[in-house]
C-alpha cells in the first residue's frame, strides 16, 4: 500500500531517486590473451566493430610486440631489432585496456582467467592467442642447464635473434652455420628457408669462404620450394647445400653437433636449431589441444573451440586448414573474422556463414630481392572447413626488386592495421 501510494504522488525528488538507483548495464567484456598478430588485431577489431560497446582487455606480458616477419633480415644485416620494434599505445587510443601479465590458468564453467599476478578476471567471451611452445623434450640436448642459450632457436623475434647475430659475426670466415628444420606444421613454412638465403648472404658479403647447411626434416622444401632451390642454386652456390630428409633428434650441445635419427652427426661453428612446436602453453593446459596433442580444433566460421563454449582460438595455435600457413598475415586474418564473430555473438546475432581470407608470405633471399606466394581461403559448409580457392593467390615467377617494395609496405600495412 505504501508503495503504491509513493508511486501515485508522483513528486519530483521520487522519480529522481528511482531512476539514479537503477544501475546501468555492464559491457559484455571480452579478454584477449596474446598480443602477437592474431591477439592485437582481434582486441582492435572488437572495439572498432563494437563502436566501443564491448570491453575489451588485452593480456599480453610484453611492453612491445616484436615481429617475426621480416626478423631474419636482422641476421643478414639489413636491419635491426629496434626497426621491427611496435608499440601498442594504438590499441590503448582505441579503448583496449592492456594488462601487462599472463595468463596462469582458465576456468572454463566459470568463464574466468586467473593471471600470474594473482589478478582474476571474468569474460563473456575468451579470445587465445597463445602461439607457439617449443617441445624441448624431442631434443635431449637442450634440457642440459645453459643449453638453450648456447643453441639458439630464434623463432620467436628479439633477444634469441640478436643474440644469433652476435654468433654469426663472432664465427670465423671459413666457419659453418647449421640450420635444424623440424618437421611441418611450424610457424612461417617460408622462414627456415629464407633465414639460409639470409646467412648465405651475409657471408657472400662477409665470410665468402663460410658455409650454410640447411638440414631439413621434411624431404623437401615445404613452401615456394622450386624458387628457393633456383635462388640456392644461382645466387648461393658453394655457400648453401640443402639436405633434406634429415630429421634432428638430438643436440650435442658441448660438441656443437645435431644427431639424425638414422644417427648421423653434423658439427657447426654456428648450430641453430627450431624445435617442434605446439599451441601455447596455456591452450594446451585448458585441454584445448586436441589434434595429436598439439594443436587447437576449432569452428572455422567463429574461431570457436570445439572444446570450450565461450574460447576462441587463433593463430599459430590452431590445427589449420588445408593448405593454410601459420603466418602472421594468416593470424591478422584470423583475428578479424574472429572479432567480428564475437561482436555477433554478443549482440545476439548470426555471425557470417561463409567467411573468406586471405593470405601472402614475402621471402627476401638477399637484402632487397623478393619473393611470394598467396592465396584466398574459402569456407565450404559441406567441408565444414576453409579450402583454397581454385585459381586464386599465385606465386613469384622470380625474384625481384620490385617485390622487396610490396614487403616493405605489407609490414607497414599489416603492423598499422594490427596495431592501430
Amino acid at each position: 500500500m505504501k508503495r503504491r501510494t509513493f508511486l501515485a504522488a508522483g513528486s519530483t525528488a521520487a522519480l529522481l531517486s528511482a531512476c539514479t538507483s537503477v544501475a546501468p548495464k555492464a559491457k559484455p567484456h571480452v579478454v584477449v590473451v596474446g598480443g602477437g598478430y592474431g591477439g592485437a588485431t582481434a582486441a582492435r577489431y572488437v572495439r572498432l566493430w563494437s563502436g566501443g560497446d564491448i570491453d575489451v582487455t588485452l593480456v599480453e606480458p610484453n611492453p612491445t610486440m616484436i615481429s617475426c616477419p621480416l626478423s631474419n633480415l636482422v641476421l643478414g644485416g639489413s636491419r635491426r631489432i629496434g626497426d621491427l620494434t611496435l608499440r601498442y599505445d594504438g590499441l590503448a587510443r582505441h579503448g583496449v585496456r592492456i594488462l601487462a601479465d599472463s595468463a596462469a590458468s582458465i576456468d572454463v564453467a566459470r568463464r574466468t582467467v586467473v593471471l600470474a599476478s594473482g589478478s582474476l578476471l571474468v569474460y563473456d567471451r575468451l579470445i587465445l592467442s597463445p602461439g607457439i611452445e617449443f617441445l624441448m623434450n624431442a631434443l635431449p640436448g637442450l634440457a642440459a642447464p645453459g643449453a638453450q642459450e648456447r643453441v639458439l632457436h630464434a623463432w620467436k623475434a628479439g633477444a634469441q635473434t640478436t643474440a644469433l647475430r652476435a654468433q654469426l659475426e663472432a664465427m670465423p670466415d671459413g666457419g659453418v652455420y647449421a640450420l635444424a628444420v623440424p618437421p611441418a606444421p611450424f610457424r612461417c613454412p617460408p622462414g627456415p628457408y629464407e633465414r639460409a638465403c639470409q646467412v648465405a648472404f651475409y657471408f657472400s658479403r662477409h665470410k665468402p669462404r663460410s658455409k650454410v647447411l640447411l638440414l631439413d626434416a621434411n624431404e623437401d622444401v615445404v613452401s615456394k620450394g622450386p624458387l628457393f632451390k633456383r635462388i640456392w642454386r644461382e645466387r648461393y652456390k658453394g655457400i648453401l647445400e640443402y639436405r633434406p630428409g634429415f630429421r634432428t633428434v638430438d643436440v650435442d650441445v658441448a660438441a656443437r653437433t645435431t644427431v639424425s635419427e638414422l644417427g648421423e652427426r653434423v658439427r657447426a661453428d654456428v648450430l641453430n636449431v627450431i624445435p617442434p612446436h605446439r599451441a601455447g602453453a596455456i591452450a594446451a593446459q585448458t585441454g584445448l589441444a586436441t589434434a595429436n596433442g598439439r594443436w587447437c580444433e576449432v569452428d572455422f566460421r567463429t574461431f570457436e573451440s570445439t572444446q570450450a563454449a565461450g574460447i576462441h582460438v587463433i593463430g599459430d595455435a590452431i590445427q589449420t586448414a588445408p593448405l593454410m600457413p601459420k603466418s602472421a598475415h594468416m593470424a591478422n586474418q584470423h583475428g578479424k573474422v574472429c572479432a567480428a564473430a564475437v561482436v555477433d555473438l554478443l549482440a545476439g546475432r548470426a555471425p557470417a556463414a561463409a567467411p573468406v581470407l586471405t593470405n601472402t608470405c614475402y621471402s627476401f633471399v638477399s637484402d632487397r630481392d623478393v619473393i611470394h606466394v598467396a592465396s584466398v581461403h574459402a569456407y565450404d559448409a559441406a567441408k565444414k572447413t576453409l579450402l583454397v580457392v581454385p585459381g586464386s593467390g599465385g606465386l613469384s615467377k622470380e625474384a625481384s626488386a620490385l617485390e622487396g617494395t610490396y614487403a616493405f609496405s605489407w609490414a607497414a600495412n599489416i603492423w598499422a592495421d594490427t596495431l592501430g
